[in-house]
């Protein structure tokens, strides 16, 4: 098995030069939130979509769109409104008179990179409509169904304070995304930066793309390839489990949690801490790269009961205590 994770690692030293170059692009831009572009880079790899949470001005919509020019890619940007309609979307069939039949219209949906702006805005028939290209990647108009181009990649943005107007994501929804991620305030220094950078109007920048959808699906290959133990297989497993039964594993946190992770977690952090090992250079994971990705994979699988609301306790503390308690193999 040796030799094989040096083939991989080879692959992986051959297949991630883009990853400095891409990173490098989009630091042309934004200032600090490596964490937001890690997890960006992860849902590229790995073919998940991702949820951004923050308040405004946390350049959310800035990164993605900036991620879109880095990638030669087809991109949309659809902002997300209560009078949205699914033909708005996905697209419609258009009556054509001179032989009474119809044709089909395709929509903003048919691109690379769709940035979903302000997502829970839009009413429960545009969230069901987006729910099939994100499960499915295909969109059907009519009787008609289309695939989507590939790679197909949903970023999608939502405000956590300004609830007026929206409507929250269901379950169903909120699952299909393998990351939902918690973007917070820079730091002193990174304002002072954002400041000096920022500061002017109409200020320009020449991002330059550095990687072609073809070669995403080639790099996601060997993503696919990268090397992960048995034993860390079912720590990811224990990990998931204990979300629904903690009790089995000497935690007393059954009364805080009304709903565990679906068998979907235990997929998306397995192949999510491929991504991230393939981003750091490695050709295995780690439970470091578990760990590290495992918050943003579970805390919007983890449902706290109200019990937990009135102790103040998030998604977060419970995942935390978790991973603090569950055997490291």
């Amino acid at each position: 098995m040796a030799i094989d994770v040096k083939q991989i690692e080879g692959r992986v030293a051959e297949k991630s030069a883009f990853v400095r170059s891409l990173t490098g692009q989009l630091e042309k831009v934004i200032v600090g939130q490596k964490y937001m572009l890690e997890r960006l880079l992860v849902g590229l790899l790995s073919n998940g979509h991702i949820l951004i949470e923050g308040v405004p001005g946390l350049a959310k919509t800035l990164t993605v769109t900036t991620l879109a020019q880095a990638v030669k890619a087809s991109f949309r940007r659809l902002q997300f409104t209560p009078d949205l309609l699914p033909a708005d979307l996905i697209g419609t069939q258009i009556y054509q008179p001179q032989n009474g039949s119809f044709v089909p219209k395709k929509g903003p949906i048919f691109a690379n990179i769709i940035l979903a702006d302000e997502i829970n805005r839009a009413p429960a028939k545009v969230q069901s409509a987006l729910l099939e290209a994100m499960q499915e990647h295909q969109v059907t108009i009519g009787d008609v169904t289309f695939r989507l181009p590939e790679p197909f990649l949903v970023l999608a943005t939502q405000n956590p304070i300004e609830q007026e107007g929206t409507y929250p994501l269901p379950e169903a929804q909120v699952d299909r995304f393998m990351l939902k991620l918690k973007i917070t305030y820079p730091n002193k220094k990174e304002e002072r930066k954002i400041l000096d950078r920022m500061a002017e109007t109409n200020k320009q920048f020449e991002v330059e793309p550095v990687i072609s959808p073809e070669e995403i699906l080639e790099v996601r290959e060997v993503v696919n390839d990268i090397y992960i133990d048995d034993k860390i297989k079912d720590y990811i497993v224990d990990i998931v489990d204990a979300t629904r039964k903690p009790q089995e594993y000497g935690l007393e946190l059954g009364n805080l949690i009304s709903y565990g992770a679906s068998p979907r977690a235990t997929i998306y952090l397995t192949v999510a801490a491929k991504a991230y090992a393939f981003i750091q250079g490695r050709g295995y994971v780690t439970p470091q790269d578990v760990k590290s990705i495992g918050m943003d994979v579970l805390r919007h699988r983890v449902i706290v009961s109200y019990e937990a609301e009135a102790e103040e306790k998030a998604s977060e503390d419970i995942i935390k205590e978790l991973f603090d308690n569950i055997q490291v193999p």
